[in-house]
């Protein structure tokens, strides 16, 4: 480490954020992310790495793709933020575009938020509103966001941080892909709505079981619950259709997206409501402000993104490097199958199953070292996130395959010690 980035990270521990900073650091992660481009980050140090995190998503096209660094750029000749009181060219043509590939064909409304978290807020909100109840199903080790409603959704390290958690029965968990606990959790009734990330991704990208999306919709319209969609990891074609719940047959009552939905070039996250919903729109239009929601720079980049990964050509590109990356994944786990287990994808969404129950950490490191970013699931740290970006090449592919291999094999050395065997 040069002395550059040390005199740097201690600055960041002093002004930015000890505990996160010291955690990446005893992780063996001292990124510092400087020049970035396509699918390549650089560190201050100079050193690529194949970023395969995408934060999230955030990334899907690239970093500073240069159709939108091109659209930013001729955004700003007319634009800036806007003022969210008042109707905007940019606002309602986002709405309008949204609205055209909407998973449901009643998605007629958009609102917006400035991140993910507050979009969900306000998905949660517009349900209570619809259903006049004020119970929220959520999945255990769901991660929905960290503000003040979303937060109440997801796993309790992050809400007894800040004294968040439920102590009234309003926000209720069931474990993943178990119809039964939830349909005891609505035959109450009294739920206003269910919400899903349709892969969970902080819990290290579970596959839904066959048919569990669909019967759990059903069961939401059987007890008058609503369905909330979170796509804000696996949707924009991540999954290889536009929104993943289209590929498992489920037309939600809301829809949130965002990450992705930026570009990574301006943040903004939109939710997308029925006319069945919609109520509050009409009712009290001021019922939910957000300065920064729908800034009308960060909706001319949305509707460019929007246009990208609907080209039949992205579509076709994601189909190819799914499948290329998983053949040449499934031979890095015949050869270290006692320690890579498992592989659970559906398009370039991708989780990586270690049999450790810390091992994707290793993995992480031994992949940075070797020029690959990717990170492991919070939630479940045997799993690390591996995210190939919409438009990476087969020639990037290749490499990254090259890299994980050796990655794979030191990290099972680190763990095991040479010896072949389960744990």
């Amino acid at each position: 480490m040069s002395q550059e980035k040390l005199e740097f990270l201690e600055r960041s521990k002093a002004f930015w954020n000890p505990g996160k900073t010291q955690d990446w650091i005893d992780m063996g992660v001292d990124l510092v992310i400087d020049r970035r481009e396509g699918y390549y980050l650089y560190d201050m140090d100079g050193r690529r790495l194949i970023d395969v995190h995408l934060n999230g998503g955030t990334y899907n096209l690239g970093h500073r793709h240069p159709e939108l660094v091109e659209v930013l750029k001729a955004g700003t000749a007319r634009f800036d933020m806007g003022n969210h009181h008042f109707p905007a060219l940019a606002r309602t043509a986002l709405a309008e575009a949204l609205a055209a590939c909407a998973p449901a064909p009643d998605m007629k409304y958009t609102a917006y938020g400035s991140g993910g978290g507050e979009a969900i807020d306000i998905a949660i909100k517009t349900a209570r509103h619809t259903a006049k109840k004020r119970k929220i199903v959520s999945i255990i080790k769901a991660y929905h966001g960290h503000t003040g409603l979303a937060v109440k959704t997801g796993d309790e390290r992050f809400s007894k941080l800040f004294l968040s958690e439920d102590t009234e029965g309003e926000f209720v968990q069931v474990p993943f892909n178990d119809l039964g606990a939830m349909e005891d959790a609505l035959k109450g009734r009294d739920v206003a709505a269910v919400i899903m990330e349709t892969i969970p991704a902080t819990y290290g990208f579970p596959m839904p079981h066959e048919g569990y999306l669909p019967a759990v919709k059903k069961l939401c319209e059987r007890y008058d619950a609503l369905y909330i969609a979170d796509e804000v990891q696996t949707g924009l074609m991540r999954c290889g259709e536009m929104w993943g719940c289209m590929k498992y047959g489920v037309e939600p009552d809301i829809m949130v997206t965002g990450k992705g939905i930026s570009g990574g070039m301006y943040p903004i996250a939109c939710v997308l409501i029925s006319e069945r919903c919609g109520g509050w729109l009409k009712e009290d239009g001021f019922g939910h402000i957000s300065t920064m929601g729908g800034a009308e720079l960060g909706c001319v980049v949305a509707m460019k993104t929007l246009e990208i990964v609907q080209r039949p050509e992205v579509r076709t590109m994601v189909r190819f490097i799914s499948d290329f990356i998983r053949a040449g994944l499934d031979e890095i786990m015949a050869e270290y199958a006692d320690f890579f287990i498992g592989i659970r994808q559906h398009g370039v969404v991708m989780g990586l199953e270690f049999n450790h129950p810390q091992g994707a950490k290793p993995v992480m490191k031994h992949l940075y070292e070797n020029g690959v970013w990717a990170i492991f699931s919070t939630l479940d740290p045997r799993v690390l996130q591996f995210k190939p970006g919409l438009l990476l090449t087969q020639a990037d592919a290749e490499d990254l395959l090259r890299r994980v291999e050796i990655a794979v094999g030191l990290a099972r050395e680190e763990v095991m010690g040479g010896r072949r065997r389960a744990f």
